[in-house]
């Protein structure tokens, strides 16, 4: 259930708030001067009593430890004027003054805030110069002081603070009833930049249970930098504008505004945006009133306060956006704001639509209503992530949520429609109930990245993508990450705000996924959904961490009489790097048939070396099946809680085959001895769809990554994928494309790589023959509504690989389709493999073909083309043109700044471009990584991605090389 008391008065804790700005702070006068008549002697006397003061005085100065100097100006008793900033550089020296042993703690040194004081209420006001990229604002926070303290220690980052005050209240917020309207003596001002901490020193203790104000002023420039309060442009009717929104994930509230910016400080918030007319302002909740100035003309929106919240949830934006909107049958308001031409295009239907269905969605399965009375979901031009999911507010870059059907793959579509139901997810798991520390983001990342399957499975279920597409996209990649040596644990220990950054990656998005699947396969659909409803209801507007959320799941499981700890299980899984291999046998006895397996497991890794004493264990749910030519038998959960184990099982015979992870719901690989896979082989050879699809994908994965990694001989996938060309499910090709792909990067440069190419065709030519290309016709393209979605995705694949590894009827095929388009300037090429024809089309054909997708990719307005007309500028084989490209889009507004990194990705896993990416990195690093050094994941995928392909002794020495010279 959510919050619905949103009026100006109300609090959770039952203290009501005040909302109106704290009034300018009544400053005590100076004594004013009077006529004194007095003796020579008391003359001399006082004279003498200030001497000796000023004598005392400079002594108790030098002995004394002095605070931070940071423009130490003192303004009037509680009140302080201008002086230093979030923008200085430093402080000087690392002394204190003399105010007792808290000062001497100086708190504001940890890299996490006190704990001393809890804010309540935030009332914000922000007035926003679009003119000249700068914003102004008064901030007045509603402090509950929990322990004695005199420092206020909150966070500010590149903030120009004017002016601070601080008031004690009484009971309910009201100011206390004393001298000077409860003023607090401020004594010093002073930034840290080291935390980007500001911190307000008092001259008095502030004191348990009672209730403060701190009121500060501010300034700061609406930066080009995609963190904080950023601005963006668009082009309409050849007219440049410009919008400013905001992106507070992880750490970026400070840039915006002084705050508590850590996830478990929430607390509520009332917003006051000002701003020209010829703009509109968007915030998490709906205008609750609007005005216009009579000396300006100025709108000013006061928005309705929000639930409590994190920080980083809160949002705003200044745009001059169009919407369209629909209606739940609850009543909340859905509106997708855009580019106004984008909106008049239908653009935004297709995400809108499918937004509604998800509130229901999710509604019913979380058995937990929508919190908020409107959601509004923004298309911004640029954005450092796909989306980010401000509660009320879901902001998306425009790729991954307007779609053109008449040009959109099926590809695009799938995308898009994932990125919206994960996005969605969060307003319940991250928004609602929000992890208490970034060590376990996983609880909210991994639960939105495991329901983009189940979701999109509700929307179309023909999909299947939780038991199929899960495995090839999260499952598989995640493992290969998990498998190396320099993995680490989901759960991980995060202290400085440095250190944020690196828990927002593929072990916390996917293997958190991965594991949730796991954890729900094991509980069984029913009791998950109870654990989970118990967990939100319990955590709604607050915290929480794993452990309250391995309690709620495992009092769900006693409730049905399952005595399964959940949390001792599951801790294993994420307090350790890695994942377990699971190798099982049939008992070597003389007596058959036999009825025992022996288990074993171990830490799987990557290389040998690596694997030495490492001795992680984990609680394994390992499902085993038997089988033979003809049937499977009822699979078995196993519980392996040891090293090695034997358990009984149905009866085998020399003919029985053995199959772990059914389904493959467990993260875990599975190997077994080679009498077992040339069992296995033998049954995909002869009659596959015995085994299940999703075992079939599997068995390709595990046995690559198996052969990789020294478990396997390297026979023994390449024995298994010879059945292929009877394969006709798109998940096992899809599989083994992704394993062809590894074994392609190592090889490009071989002199054995001619071998591997022709043997790849030969196992592709026969479904591609039949499969052929589809058809053009009017109306079919791009719509992956209909039932054919899995026949359409095998296809591509296999069109894909055939283009990829030199099938020549695949390559004319696709110059003939790009001949036509430029003779008839019609695009006839169906939308589901454009990007492959382009690409192909490019790499074989002149340089008047890449000038004619380069002018393609400047005229088009539809999002989903620009970005793969793009990634087609990179597949040319002319060297001289790549230059151009990677030059272009770091120096010139030609392509879109968040495309660069792309640009330079796409560029080196071209063989023609591998050197010339890894050397415009080098050079352009500095650059680089000032512009996205701060962004989540933009580093991490750009370095990732320009060292894919490097496999050389020299290459290596040039990473480690440019290793050290980024330390």
């Amino acid at each position: 259930m959510g919050l619905n008391d949103s009026s100006p008065g109300a609090m959770r804790n039952g203290r009501g708030l005040s909302d109106q700005w704290a009034d300018s702070v009544v400053v005590r006068p100076r004594t004013t001067e009077r006529h004194i008549t007095v003796h020579k002697r008391l003359v001399l006397g006082f004279a003498l009593s200030i001497v000796t003061l000023i004598i005392v005085t400079a002594v108790a100065v030098v002995l004394s430890i002095r605070f931070e100097d940071c423009g130490d100006r003192r303004g009037a008793p509680g009140e302080a004027g201008p002086r230093g900033s979030g923008r200085s550089n430093g402080s000087r020296g690392d002394r204190t003054g003399d105010r007792g042993d808290e000062e001497s703690v100086q708190p504001w040194r940890n890299p996490r805030l006190p704990g001393s004081l809890r804010p309540r209420h935030y009332d914000l006001r922000i007035s926003v110069y679009m003119d000249n990229f700068t914003f102004s604002g008064e901030v007045s926070v509603e402090l509950e002081c929990l322990n004695a303290t005199r420092f206020i220690v909150l966070h500010a980052d590149r903030l120009e603070v004017d002016r601070v005050s601080v008031t004690a209240e009484g009971a309910g917020g009201r100011p206390a009833n004393r001298p000077g309207g409860g003023v607090m003596r401020i004594h010093r001002l002073f930034p840290f930049p080291a935390n980007q901490m500001y911190v307000v020193a008092l001259h008095r203790e502030m004191k348990p249970m009672r209730v403060y104000r701190l009121n500060m002023s501010f300034d700061a420039a609406i930066e080009d930098e995609l963190l904080g309060f950023f601005r963006s442009a668009y082009s309409l009717h050849r007219e440049r504008r410009f919008l400013a929104v905001t992106q507070f994930s992880p750490i970026h509230a400070r840039k915006a505004f002084p705050c508590f910016d850590e996830p478990i400080y929430k607390a509520t918030f009332s917003l006051t945006l000002r701003h020209d007319p010829q703009y509109i302002s968007l915030s998490n909740m709906p205008v609750e009133a609007s005005s216009l100035s009579d000396e300006d003309g100025w709108v000013t929106n006061r928005f309705a306060r929000t639930p409590r919240m994190s920080t980083y949830y809160l949002a705003w934006a200044v745009c001059n956006f169009t919407y369209r909107e629909t209606q739940t049958d609850s009543g909340v308001t859905i509106r997708l704001y855009a580019r106004p031409d984008a909106i008049s295009s239908g653009a935004g239907d297709y995400a809108l639509h499918i937004t509604k269905r998800l509130l229901g969605f999710y509604e019913d399965y979380f058995k937990v209503q929508y919190s908020l009375p409107k959601l509004d979901l923004l298309a911004v031009p640029k954005h450092p992530y796909a989306a980010m999911e401000n509660w009320g507010l879901s902001v998306f870059v425009e790729q991954k949520i307007l779609l053109d059907a008449e040009v959109s793959s099926s590809s695009y579509q799938m995308e898009l429609t994932m990125v919206v139901v994960h996005e969605i997810c969060h307003q319940w798991f991250g928004d609602l109930v929000t992890p208490v520390w970034w060590e376990d983001v996983w609880l909210k990342e991994g639960f939105a990245h495991f329901f983009e399957y189940v979701g999109t499975d509700f929307l179309f279920p023909k999909w299947n993508m939780e038991k199929q597409r899960f495995l090839t996209d999260v499952l598989h990649e995640v493992m290969l990450l998990d498998g190396l040596s320099s993995s680490h644990p989901i759960s991980q220990e995060v202290e400085r705000a440095t250190d944020i950054d690196r828990v927002f990656d593929w072990i916390a998005y996917k293997k958190g996924a991965a594991l949730i699947r796991m954890l729900a396969n094991v509980m069984g659909q029913p009791l998950f959904q109870k654990g989970l409803n118990d967990y939100l209801l319990s955590h709604m507007y607050s915290n929480a961490a794993r452990d309250d959320l391995w309690s709620k799941l495992s009092q769900a499981m006693h409730s049905e009489g399952r005595d399964i700890n959940i949390g001792e299980m599951m801790d294993r899984w994420t307090l350790q790097m890695g994942y377990p291999v699971v190798t099982i046998s049939k008992n070597q006895s003389e007596q058959r048939p036999t009825h025992y397996i022996t288990i074993n497991q171990k830490h799987f890794l990557y290389g040998e070396e690596a694997r030495k004493n490492l001795s992680l264990q984990w609680q394994i749910p390992l499902t085993v099946a038997v089988g033979n030519q003809s049937s499977v038998c009822v699979e078995h959960l196993i519980w392996i809680n040891n090293r090695t184990e034997t358990h009984r099982i149905g009866q085998m015979d020399d003919d029985t085959w053995l199959l772990g992870n059914i389904n493959q719901t467990g993260y875990f690989r599975v190997n077994y001895d080679l009498q077992n896979w040339k069992l296995l082989i033998q049954q995909l050879h002869s009659n596959p769809q015995i085994i299940s699809v999703g075992n079939r994908a599997g068995l390709i994965d595990d046995s690559f990554n198996l052969a990789r990694a020294g478990y396997l001989p390297q026979g023994v996938p390449l024995q298994l994928i010879g059945y292929l060309p009877e394969e006709t499910s798109f998940l096992p090709w899809h599989s083994a494309s992704r394993a062809l792909y590894q074994l392609d990067k190592l090889l490009d440069r071989t002199d054995e790589y001619r071998l591997f190419s022709d043997y790849v065709l030969k196992q592709v030519a026969s479904r591609y023959h039949q499969m052929g290309w589809p058809s053009n016709g009017p109306g079919t393209e791009g719509n992956i509504l209909q039932a054919s979605y899995q026949t359409e995705e095998l296809q591509r694949e296999l069109i894909m690989l055939a283009c990829s590894f030199g099938n020549k009827q695949c390559h004319r095929q696709a110059v003939a389709y790009i001949s036509d388009w430029i003779s008839s300037n019609k695009n006839r090429i169906p939308p589901n493999i454009r990007d492959i024809v382009y690409c192909t089309g490019v790499s074989l054909m002149d340089e008047d073909v890449w000038e004619f997708i380069w002018m393609k990719f400047h005229s088009t307005n539809a999002v989903s083309e620009k970005k793969i007309l793009l990634e087609a500028l990179t597949c040319s084989d002319n060297t001289f043109l790549l230059n151009r490209l990677l030059n272009l889009s770091l120096s010139s507004d030609l392509v879109p700044e968040q495309d660069v990194i792309d640009v330079i990705i796409h560029v080196g896993r071209n063989p023609q471009g591998r050197n010339l990416a890894w050397k415009y990195f080098r050079e352009k690093w500095d650059i680089l990584n000032a512009r996205y050094g701060e962004a989540l994941f933009m580093n991490s995928k750009l370095i990732s991605g320009v060292t894919e392909f490097l496999n050389t002794e020299k290459e290596l020495y040039e990473v480690n090389a440019q290793k050290h010279l980024s330390n």
